[in-house]
């Protein structure tokens, strides 16, 4: 094999079937939670679909959240009840049915300074929290909320600061891995039929005869080639680029999205001693402490972005006030040397109202679907947990009346790894036993993979080599490197660091100690010579030398500029002035 699939099917191929004579009836353009979302949706409607993305899956702020699902507590004092609600059922939707195996639950805890009001008043805002997830007619999924005296607290969470709270409120939410929920997405979407390809930038919006947009020219990133694709429905989905992406179709109409930076910091779970979560209020936001597989992730920022939106960076400044805060209740205070990675990601921030000559049809607080041209759908804000709401709009405003007929069925399309997933469960013992793996690796495995760990345990049994651990990365076994370039359309040795697996931030050194290994292991699936995996391990580490020097700059303008000296390994084509093609 010399290319990596989704679901048997290389993005070449993919693109062959997506630029042939047979137009497709909807074309997604961008690859983040969003439009992976719609391309499922829109594909188990029965539509013939292609999804392009012009980076990575998941590598702009799809891989770069918080990682949390969950209904947005902070919507309550905006009094958005339906809001909430919505998020609620869709949180509970992926921890039981959907996606179990992906989505974890997880607990905080709501320090509280006053004994009396604020016991009563957070009390009754969580109470009603957990009401709103009790009326979507399903068995809960998640505990009620408790309080918790200041000596439960303490057992809970015993590096809180003693003086910080008089006790707390616990309630719960769930995590999942972003960026792997997106490759799981897109392997569904693909198993049931869509056309995907990564590294795929539309550059161009055609027109028919008479103004409707009626596809898109886009370049291969990789090959230089240029492929014309014909589609009934154009859709896009591109976040931060939504409005760039807007400008191809050569109208004024659209959507208005701004670009907020919020950046984590990531330090060893031995580091802080405590079993749950933290949720802080800031001057400007929250602040959570987030307990996330052997680490604690903490973040985040707010601060506007208006710089290129493709290499947002942590800055020192960004650093030091999530440090600031969170020593602020900690009894032992992190320092720089704690930290052993960062990430900065990009919030796309739907700005009121639309363009002139924009037809909107579906407006709320976290997203609106828009029709910017004839034929082109644009979608943009919302957030993670409602990605599939989303994508259920977005292809209900582009079908029009044709949507009563063809209507969304992905509350009940498990994803990819889900089905199965308590079987797989009862085999845990069995595998460790067979394999030496420890009690964590198969939890590991059974986290990111589902029942599809039994494709894993294929690839052993052809290659017994493949159940180690990576020597310098041993959270991960080498059948998972081997596994991303067989099944989740890797192209660079960057897209294994970044998005398969998180070792750019969950390791000090960002991977570099694990390159020459897993370029090992892919080089001869993906049919790399010894020049090509040499260009590859230099191109990461530059990227990684470059991320580190960015973080000790202090303001955005110089974090980018460090960080753009590394350049890309597929550069994206400016898009600066508008085009179309008639």
């Amino acid at each position: 094999m010399t290319a990596s699939t989704v679901t048997g099917q290389t993005r070449l191929e993919a693109l062959a079937r997506m630029s042939s004579d047979e137009p497709l009836d909807v074309l997604v353009i961008g690859g983040g939670v969003t439009g992976a979302g719609i391309a499922l949706d829109a594909v188990t409607r029965g539509l013939r679909t292609g999804i392009v993305e012009a980076q990575d899956w998941a590598s702009g702020t799809s891989s770069r959240s918080s990682k949390l699902v969950h209904g947005g507590l902070r919507y309550l004092q905006m009094l958005d009840f339906h809001l909430v609600h919505e998020a609620l059922t869709e949180r509970d939707l992926l921890i039981t049915q959907l996606a179990p195996h992906l989505v974890k639950p997880v607990s905080f805890l709501y320090p509280l300074e006053h004994r009396v009001w604020e016991r009563a008043y957070v009390g009754a805002g969580v109470a009603l929290y957990d009401t709103l997830a009790s009326i979507n007619g399903r068995r809960r999924a998640l505990p009620l909320h408790r309080h918790v005296t200041r000596s439960g607290m303490e057992r809970l969470f015993p590096d809180l600061r003693h003086d910080a709270a008089i006790g707390a409120v616990r309630y719960w939410d769930a995590s999942v891995d972003d960026a792997r929920l997106v490759i799981t997405l897109i392997r569904t979407a693909a198993s049931y039929g869509a056309l995907a390809a990564s590294r795929t930038q539309v550059v161009s919006l055609t027109k028919s005869g008479i103004g409707r947009v009626d596809g898109a020219i886009v370049a291969d990133l990789e090959t230089g080639e240029q492929h014309t694709i014909r589609a009934t429905h154009v859709v896009n989905a591109t976040g931060v680029w939504t409005e760039k992406t807007e400008a191809l179709a050569g109208t004024e109409g659209g959507l208005r999205v701004l670009a907020s930076k919020g950046i984590h910091i990531v330090v060893p779970r031995e580091r802080i001693k405590g079993e749950v979560g933290l949720i802080l209020q800031t001057e400007k936001s929250v602040l959570f402490v987030i307990p996330w597989s052997r680490y604690w992730v903490i973040g985040t920022t707010d601060t506007p972005w208006d710089l290129d939106p493709t290499h947002p960076v942590a800055t020192a400044a960004d650093i030091d006030y999530v440090l600031d805060h969170a020593n602020a209740v900690l009894a032992d205070p992190l320092t720089r040397d704690d930290i052993i990675g960062t990430w900065a990601g990009l919030r796309p921030l739907l700005q009121p109202g639309t363009k002139e000559g924009t037809s909107s049809a579906k407006v709320s607080r976290e997203h609106t679907v828009a029709s910017p041209a004839p034929g082109l759908t644009a979608i943009a804000g919302g957030k993670l947990t409602t990605y599939r709401v989303m994508a259920k709009d977005a292809v209900d405003f582009a079908l029009g009346e044709r949507a009563r007929h063809l209507p969304s069925i992905t509350e009940r399309i498990p994803l990819i790894g889900a089905v199965g997933l308590q079987a797989m469960r009862r085999r845990s013992r069995a595998l460790a036993n067979e394999h030496g793996w420890t009690k964590e690796m198969v939890a590991h495995l059974l986290h990111r993979y589902g029942s599809g760990i039994s494709d894993l345990l294929e690839s052993i049994a052809d290659q017994p080599d493949l159940a180690r651990p990576l020597e310098h990365a041993p959270a991960y076994l080498r059948a998972e490197i081997a596994f991303a370039a067989t099944h989740e359309q890797v192209l660079h040795l960057e897209d294994v660091l970044l998005h398969r697996t998180r070792l750019n931030y969950e390791v000090a050194d960002r991977g570099r100690a694990a390159l020459p290994e897993i370029a090992e292991v892919i080089s001869p699936i993906l049919g790399w010579d010894d020049e090509r995996r040499a260009a590859e391990i230099a191109a990461y580490t530059a990227r990684a030398d470059a991320e580190d020097a960015a973080e000790k700059t202090w303001s955005d303008a110089d974090g980018e500029r460090v960080r753009l000296g590394a350049g890309d390994v597929a550069p994206m084509i400016s898009l600066d002035a508008p085009s179309t093609t008639r």
